[in-house]
Formats: C-alpha cells, sequence, structure tokens
C-alpha cells in the first residue's frame, strides 16, 4: 500500500543501503529524494562513521549548479555540510575545488578536465566518495568522459551510481556503468565479453544485438546486490497520466517528398561504415520532414506542411486558457511555432526566471528542448499539458522531460500529446519510446535495418 510512512521507510532505507555498501547503484525514479537521501548518507558517513572526508559529485550542469545546493538549503540537519560547485572557467572550477568543501559539484563535461587537473600535478584526487548523478550519461566506454570517470573511481573508496533510468536505450547501455562500481566483476571485464554472454548478434553485417532468452532477468539478478530499484508509483501517489497520440495526415505532395528522401538518404548510407553520427543526421532530416520543414545545405530551411502547426492549433483551441508546455527538436521548429503561436506570445524555457513565470502562470505556451529539460526543472505547478511537436529518439531524454509535469505535487491528470505524421519515423519511434518494439536497441541498429528493408524494396 503506497503510504507516507511506507515512503519514509524506503528512503532510510536507502540512506542505510549508501551507507552499508562503499560502490553501489540507486535507481530512483524522479520524485523519490535521490538528492536528499545520498545528502543524507553523505552527512552520516561524514559525522558518524568517519569515512567520508570529501565528495565529489558528477552531474548535469543544471543539477550541479542549482539542485544539489538548493536541496542542501531544505534541510536543517544537513546545514552542517559545505559545498561548492566547480562550475565556470578554469580558475573558477580550481578554485572551488582548492576550497576544501565537504562536497564539490562538477558538470560532466569537465570530468576529464577534473582528471588532468590532479595529473598534471601529480596529486592524488581528495575524494574518498564519487557520486555521478544520472549515470546513464556514462553509458559509452569508448568516450572521454567515461574514461576520465573509469580513472577517477578507481581513487576513490566510495563510488555511487544515480539514475531513474539505468538502461535508456537498452540493456547493451548497463555494462560501462556497472563497471565503474565493481570493475567488471558482475557483469564482464570488457563490453565484448558481456555482450557474448547475454546478447545474440541478429545482423552481422549491421552489427545488431539483442538480449537472449532470461538474459534481462539474469542481468538484474547479477546486479542485484549493488542496486537498489524503486518506482514512484510503488510509493507515491500521483493523478493520472494519459498518453494520447494525434495522428497527422499528410497531403500526398508531402507524403511524397518524404517518401523519396527516406529512401535516398538510407540507399546512400548503404555499403558505407554507418557510424551513430550518420546515422543520427539521416534520423534528424527525416524527423524534421515529418514535423514539416527540414534544412538545406546552406544552413536554411524549406517548410514542407504545416499539418503539425494545425493538430497543436486544434489542441490550443480545446484547451483555451490552460498553458501547455510544447517540445521540439529543432531551431526551425521553435520559429515555426512562434510565428504560428504569436498570439500566445510562446517563450523558450532558458533561465529560472522563465521556470518561475510557468509555475506561476504567467505563460500560456512554454517552448523547451528536451535535450535542456532533463534535470534539475520543476515545472509541475504551471500546467498539466504537454505536446511533442518533434519527439526526440532518446528515451531518457523523452522520460525525463515528461517528468517535469508528472512528478510529485502535481495536482491534475497529466496529459502527454504526442503529433504523429501518418507513415514516417514519428511511428517508429514512439512504438520505440513505449517499449513496443524491443527488437531495436538503438538509432545506429534502426537505421540498419530500415536500409536493409528499403534496399530489398528496390525496383520492386
Amino acid at each position: 500500500m503506497r503510504t507516507d510512512e511506507a515512503f519514509h521507510q524506503y528512503q532510510k532505507y536507502c540512506v542505510g543501503y549508501l551507507v552499508k555498501h562503499e560502490r553501489c547503484g540507486l535507481f530512483l525514479d524522479m520524485g523519490l529524494g535521490k538528492t536528499a537521501i545520498t545528502l543524507k548518507a553523505i552527512s552520516d558517513l561524514m559525522n558518524d562513521y568517519i569515512e567520508v572526508r570529501r565528495v565529489l559529485v558528477v552531474a548535469p550542469f543544471r543539477v550541479a549548479k542549482l539542485t544539489w545546493r538548493d536541496e542542501l538549503r531544505k534541510w536543517e540537519d544537513l546545514s552542517g555540510l559545505t559545498l561548492a560547485e566547480a562550475i565556470g572557467s578554469a580558475e573558477e572550477r580550481a578554485e572551488a575545488i582548492r576550497s576544501g568543501a565537504d562536497i564539490t559539484t562538477i558538470n560532466r563535461e569537465n570530468v576529464k578536465w577534473l582528471y588532468d587537473y590532479y595529473m598534471s600535478r601529480h596529486e592524488k584526487p581528495p575524494f574518498d566518495m564519487v557520486v555521478i548523478d544520472e549515470s546513464s550519461s556514462f553509458k559509452n566506454r569508448a568516450s572521454q568522459r567515461w574514461k576520465a570517470m573509469k580513472a577517477l573511481t578507481a581513487y576513490a573508496k566510495r563510488v555511487v551510481l544515480l539514475t531513474g533510468t539505468p538502461v535508456p536505450n537498452g540493456f547493451m547501455d548497463l555494462w560501462a556503468q556497472i563497471y565503474l562500481i565493481d570493475r567488471g566483476q558482475r557483469l564482464g571485464q570488457t563490453l565484448t565479453a558481456y555482450r557474448d554472454r547475454y546478447f545474440i548478434c541478429r545482423n552481422q553485417r549491421f552489427r545488431q544485438y539483442e538480449l537472449r532468452p532470461f538474459a534481462e532477468e539474469q542481468i538484474e539478478a547479477a546486479v542485484r546486490d549493488v542496486c537498489v530499484s524503486m518506482k514512484s508509483e510503488d510509493y507515491l501517489t500521483l493523478p493520472e497520466k494519459v498518453d494520447n497520440t494525434v495522428t497527422v495526415e499528410l497531403d500526398e505532395a508531402s507524403r511524397k517528398a518524404y517518401r523519396e528522401m527516406e529512401r535516398n538518404c538510407l540507399l546512400e548510407l548503404d555499403g558505407k561504415t554507418i557510424t551513430a553520427a550518420n546515422a543520427a543526421v539521416v534520423l534528424s532530416k527525416l524527423i524534421q520532414l515529418a514535423g514539416g520543414a527540414a534544412y538545406d545545405d546552406s544552413g536554411g530551411y524549406s517548410e514542407l506542411h504545416s499539418a503539425k502547426i494545425e493538430a497543436l492549433r486544434e489542441i490550443v483551441e480545446e484547451n483555451e486558457g490552460k498553458p501547455i508546455l510544447v517540445f521540439y527538436n529543432f531551431v526551425s521548429e521553435k520559429e515555426r511555432l512562434a510565428r504560428a503561436f504569436a498570439e500566445l506570445g510562446p517563450r523558450e524555457l532558458r533561465t529560472e526566471k522563465d521556470q518561475a513565470d510557468w509555475n506561476e502562470g504567467r505563460i500560456a505556451m512554454m517552448l523547451c528542448n528536451p535535450a535542456s529539460a532533463g534535470h534539475g526543472l520543476n515545472l509541475q505547478a504551471g500546467g498539466h499539458i504537454v505536446v511533442w511537436f518533434s519527439l526526440t529518439w532518446n528515451l531518457e531524454y523523452y522520460e525525463q522531460a515528461n517528468r517535469r509535469l508528472y512528478r510529485q505535487g502535481q495536482k491534475e491528470s497529466v496529459v502527454i500529446n504526442h503529433l504523429i505524421a501518418k507513415w514516417t519515423i514519428d511511428e517508429d519511434v514512439l512504438s520505440r519510446l513505449k517499449g513496443k518494439d524491443r527488437r531495436q536497441e538503438g538509432m545506429l541498429e534502426y537505421i540498419k535495418a530500415r536500409i536493409t528493408e528499403v534496399s530489398e524494396n528496390v525496383g520492386k
């Protein structure tokens, strides 16, 4: 039963878990207090157990700059902890880490800088505890960010992973995160070993993999002793969340242009080494076209159709007077939305003032890019209607963005509208986001599968 007492007992359990386990993961949904729980554990480890002296928190920029300090200020029993943000110029970052604060926060883009800072001085990093907030951003073991984090966590006695979405794009993302905890003890010393054990290669040419039967359960069992998972629906009573698909019909000319662009883009990739970069370019172009406009080689864009604009207009009219949060992916979409709904005075979410004005009901239409709205934003007081003008391929961005409104403190049912252009990539992306297509582990595999399909149908 979901009660306040059960919720607080679980939070207390999580604090004890972090104190007991030196290297572990806390996979909690938003609204369940990841930051507060971790701060309480840090306080206990510093003051009661005398096991920790300095803590490094690595987080997305907004979270590193604002969220940890704001959360620290909320709790009187944590007032003794000091915190410094290693944000800004190199000198400002250096000053923060030299301050000797109990907790130092730094944005994830500067992890390599931090490691290089100590190595250039032949100094051992002074942090005996490292907290990786939103650890799914360290899922790529080939990135400089991950390599630097691997080195930093080797110096720390305690390592904590925090996230609500440990496998945003499939279980292939988990290995690199768990490695930072146990150095390969549970899921294997290398990604190759992990992949060979738990995945089946379905397409050697395109390196397409899917989980072996029962592999999901086996992976979860392998990491269960070092990871705690907690779902918001088990401990928080939230209003209803309604997922609404608004099907958009393209005119014949637009459908023809879309099909031709898809075919040409995919066939151009066929036979080449397909990288995440060129796969992303193709996906981006197709999502642009489904949305109604596409960029050209000169950097400008041409409008193909206004079907989604009209669909959004209907939603606005049906909800007259109610604030609407619109997620977009491209500058062209933001500009088109600003022109089409000029009478509403759309505002782009950029600053703390934008957030405050939205929550106080001063903004009729807020425009937001999901890549910048994933963490550290509380928008639940300002509205309950979401419209995805175009979808993101990134499951983590999608879920985190929706949680800006659907979170503790929301008083009304949240309606999440998806504008889906029929017979386009929109349908495939939504299917994957909703977990209806488990075959695809990521955009690279999707593009490769579509190339095969289109290639086989050439000339038919």
